[in-house]
């Protein structure tokens, strides 16, 4: 019988994750944390890079992507499905000093603020989005799910009290 059970257990989806570090800083999580943290974050195949950047690739990017001339915590760029593996692909960015100002300004440990973002990369590479409110509500309650199934505190939580 625990044969039958796990035949029908549905598959943990699949990552393949590479790491770029273009900065040079020992604040920064390594690659075991980035990718436990994406794996939380996965509802189906991903393959993906999630590069750490300083502030003048991260405001390079975010002006050239997003027409905006300063550098942002996390960006996504998804490229659709590999048609091989049918994984979706794609790319998230985050820029290592801003990510320390956040979370230093909201007083949260370093690790807490990498956490999230990574979550929140991840759940826009796969769709979820914040532009619209009631998407917002969603994509905030899952990524708070998330992060707190990984030990630590919700991010949003005194926003919803």
């Amino acid at each position: 019988m625990p044969a039958a059970k796990a035949a029908n257990k549905p598959a943990k989806p699949k990552l393949s994750l590479a790491v770029q570090y273009a900065v040079a800083s020992k604040a920064v999580p390594t690659r075991a944390e980035l990718r436990r943290w994406a794996q939380a974050a996965l509802q189906q195949d991903i393959q993906a890079t999630l590069r750490i950047v300083g502030e003048a690739e991260g405001r390079q990017h975010n002006h050239d992507f997003r027409g905006k001339d300063y550098a942002t915590n996390v960006l996504t760029f998804v490229y659709g499905e590999d048609p091989e593996t049918g994984a979706l692909t794609g790319d998230i960015v985050l820029c290592a000093p801003v990510v320390a100002r956040e979370a230093k300004a909201q007083k949260k440990p370093l690790a807490a603020h990498y956490a999230h973002l990574v979550v929140h990369g991840f759940l826009h590479l796969q769709g979820f989005d914040h532009e619209i409110e009631a998407e917002a509500t969603v994509m905030e309650a899952l990524e708070g799910f998330i992060i707190q199934s990984l030990g630590y505190p919700d991010p949003y939580n005194e926003r919803r009290q």
